[in-house]
């Protein structure tokens, strides 16, 4: 599998940590481009990107603000045969609440906009302090939930989150445990630890 995190904010930079630490193969692009990342580049095996480049990856975290995962699907009019993990959250601001997507979960809004792509939410409910994190704990593994209306690609996710370090727990479809895990659900936001 290919990946590429697009963001290279709090939560980008701390998944970019974590392929690194793995040795995990993947690409990190932002709006600013190549020339911005050099710093937080973490290679060799975390390497800096064009945007257009990393939409070329078999599986695509969005890592950026809700909002701007509208202007990225919009690069392409298919996204057939691609596995979008949406790490967003949909936060009002400066309120900090739930933006009102009128009861719609915030990743099914996200799969209308990436056409053909299989949406799989993840790595939204930890701060970006703790999912950068070492995630093997001396009592298990910290938790990464999971949820989306394809199976196979819950499974391709949730190996990933595994091989990353995490337990993963998959909670079903967009409409059920992506709820739970959108911001304002009952799962953000904690910090669990899967003991072995």
């Amino acid at each position: 599998m290919s990946y590429a995190i697009i963001g290279s904010g709090a939560i980008g930079g701390a998944l970019a940590k974590q392929f690194a630490r793995s040795k995990i193969n993947a690409v990190i692009t932002n709006r600013r481009g190549p020339a911005s990342l050099k710093q937080q580049a973490f290679a060799p095996t975390v390497s800096p990107a064009e945007t257009v480049d990393a939409l070329d990856a078999e599986v695509i975290i969005l890592a950026v603000p809700f909002e701007a995962t509208e202007e990225i699907a919009k690069a392409r009019a298919d996204w057939s045969g691609k596995i979008v993990v949406d790490a967003t959250n949909a936060i009002e601001f400066p309120a900090f609440k739930p933006l009102d997507l009128g009861g719609r979960p915030s990743s099914e809004v996200v799969a209308t906009r990436f056409k053909g792509a299989k949406v799989v939410k993840a790595f939204n409910t930890l701060p970006a302090a703790v999912l950068a994190d070492q995630p093997r704990r001396s009592e298990g593994h910290r938790t990464i939930f999971v949820s989306g209306d394809h199976a196979e690609a819950n499974e391709q996710v949730a190996s990933l989150v595994t091989s990353l370090g995490f337990s993963p727990i998959t909670l079903g479809r967009l409409g059920e445990g992506g709820l739970l895990q959108q911001f304002g659900g009952a799962l953000a936001v904690h910090s669990l630890i899967k003991q072995r």
